[in-house]
């Protein structure tokens, strides 16, 4: 990976944390002085920003993760089982971000919203859920990478001692 592509990714990265701690700081407390004056009751009202309040901060521990993997890649260490960790840790916050959309779905089925809202709110939880596989499926090939590592290193030592 070019230094170009880890920069651009970096900086993406951290637009991402920035905006998030914003949202966190500024746009929640709104939120829940929007929902106390359009009189909902606390039980939901506390539900919804504390979904939201997590599922941002699964946002920034994916952020995070992903800045190490970063780090890792340029330093050429991705293909060690250190990468594991980062990569079980994005899978455990992408997944429990499709929990946290589906809650809202579930927030939101008995009240006043239209069930096709719910309908596509349940959608994009099961989308979500798609990523957490994916990811999943790039942790096997990780994990065959560094198998294949391993194996390309015996052999080279290998092949030293009988040279």
């Amino acid at each position: 990976m070019g230094k170009l592509t880890v920069l651009a990714l970096r900086i993406v990265i951290a637009l991402v944390l920035a905006g998030s701690l914003f949202v966190q700081v500024w746009m929640v407390p709104l939120l829940s002085v929007d929902l106390q004056e359009a009189g909902a009751p606390d039980g939901p009202r506390i539900t919804l920003l504390a979904i939201t309040v997590l599922g941002i901060a699964c946002v920034q521990v994916t952020a995070l993760c992903v800045w190490r993997l970063l780090t890792m890649v340029r330093r050429g260490t991705v293909f060690s089982n250190a990468a594991f960790r980062f990569v079980d840790i994005i899978f455990g916050a992408i997944s429990a971000a499709a929990l946290l959309v589906f809650g809202i779905a579930v927030l939101l089925a008995p009240g006043d919203v239209a069930p096709g809202v719910v309908l596509l709110i349940c959608g994009a939880a099961l989308m979500t859920g798609g990523v957490a596989l994916l990811v999943l499926v790039l942790r096997t090939l990780l994990a065959q990478a560094v198998a294949r590592d391993a194996e390309a290193r015996d052999l080279r030592s290998e092949l030293d001692e009988v040279i």
